[in-house]
């Protein structure tokens, strides 16, 4: 199961539009063909952005622009692509999802260049690993950072001191500073206090540890490896709390209750906190977070992007400017745990508080370094297609009890399929 905070807050979409955010797109009368329009429009999606920076971007530049924003639900990236082929009802400034970012950076001349409107002056404030994400090859930067999913180990402390475990976050993070080192608490843990977990699925650790790795599916080349070392190690370790019996199997809606009674871990990023939240109030101040095995990788984050039908290039850069800046930024973390592009954030008050469901614990003290020490990958544009049929396997040997040799086979060659028809050699 793809655990997302945007899962949860898919109702936002609908709520918004409730409220008087109405789906309006860049094909005003009065600007059209123009670069100096006076009316935006700004698509994203629910959860995306804060609610609140968005509203008062709006009366901040009322006086240059009329913005209007639309919270689109259901498939984004569809209806994104759909509307830029068609080249007209055009938004002025789009979300793109960060899973989504490499899929449209081979269209790249359907953006505008955010360096040629002042970006690469102001770049060195995000992380350079993020900004690249959204970079051609030649250089050009379509995308700027929204945010990122530096990903850490939640645990219950009531259940690890109910296991004699230890419970503060340097001392659990040093228990489990490597997957074996986390698959051994999590057996002495399931030793001790019976019917507790360790993982949720076993996808989920195989999601974690492909991307502490600094090369995935496809290389730069556009050639598949989905077959080599580095993956098959990402397979072997996932199945590991599997054949120990840590893994609570959980491919359905089922987690909501599973968190708040037998899952003791959990691994996400930033995010994930808030599903934590909203699934398991009752459990407020007995989760903790520290370090995850293995290291951080990096989970979500998305960016806000200029199509070059944009009305006014200038205002717009401005505005998105503003709302993602470090200040800003750092609200959009404490309206709705949206982490932050820009480091600077992590230094606000905004971010530096205790959190009361984590126990009073400052948990940028965790997810603040992860942010800085994730390594940078390749995504090409077929990986997450590339990555499928290895999730689907997973779960077959969860749900079906197939042999995970047998199902590595079958993982394979279906990942190559699916990289020939996507143009992968």
């Amino acid at each position: 199961m793809d655990l997302s905070r945007r899962r949860f807050l898919q109702a936002a979409a609908f709520t918004a539009a409730a409220s008087g955010l109405t789906v309006a797109c860049g094909n005003g009368s009065d600007s059209a063909g123009s670069k100096n329009g006076k009316n935006l429009t700004l698509w994203y999606w629910g959860g995306a952005l804060s609610d609140k920076v968005v509203a008062e971007a709006k009366t901040h530049f009322g006086k240059e622009v009329k913005l209007t924003v639309a919270s689109i639900g259901g498939d984004f990236k569809s209806k994104l692509t759909t509307t830029l082929a068609a080249g007209t009802s055009v938004p002025d400034i789009t979300g793109i999802k960060g899973e989504d970012m490499a899929s449209f950076l081979p269209n790249a001349n359907r953006f505008l260049d955010l360096n040629d409107l002042g970006f690469k002056d102001i770049s060195s404030q995000y992380l350079d690993w993020k900004t690249k994400l959204a970079r051609t090859e030649d250089g050009k930067q379509i995308g700027f950072p929204i945010d990122i999913g530096p990903t850490a180990l939640f645990y219950r402390a009531d259940l690890f001191d109910k296991a004699g475990l230890p419970t503060d976050p340097d001392k659990v993070a040093a228990r489990a500073g490597t997957w074996e080192e986390y698959f051994a608490l999590g057996t002495e843990l399931k030793e001790k206090v019976s019917g507790t977990y360790l993982v949720n699925n076993i996808g989920s650790v195989f999601n974690m540890v492909v991307g502490q790795g600094t090369e995935r599916f496809i290389d730069k080349d556009n050639h598949f490896i989905g077959d080599q070392d580095h993956i098959r190690k990402a397979w072997t370790t996932a199945v590991r709390p599997y054949t120990l019996g840590l893994d609570a199997k959980i491919n359905d809606n089922s987690w909501n209750a599973a968190v708040g009674k037998s899952l003791s871990t959990e691994l996400g990023a930033a995010w994930h906190a808030l599903d934590i939240e909203q699934a398991a109030p009752k459990t407020k101040g007995k989760w903790r977070v520290c370090a995850m095995p293995g290291g951080p990788a990096n989970q979500g984050g998305s960016y806000l992007a200029l199509p070059k039908q944009c009305r006014n290039p200038e205002e717009a850069f401005k505005i998105i400017s503003w709302i993602l800046s470090p200040e800003n930024d750092a609200r959009g973390f404490a309206d709705a745990a949206i982490f932050p592009a820009a480091p600077a954030a992590y230094a606000m008050p905004a971010m530096t508080g205790g959190d009361p469901f984590f126990g009073g614990q400052k948990v940028i003290e965790v997810f603040g370094p992860a942010a800085k020490a994730i390594p940078a990958s390749y995504e090409a544009p077929a990986d997450a297609a590339v990555m499928a049929p290895f999730m689907t396997e997973l779960t077959s040997i969860e749900s079906k009890g197939k042999k995970p040799d047998d199902a590595w086979k079958d993982a394979v060659s279906q990942a190559k399929q699916i990289a020939r028809r996507q143009g992968v050699s």
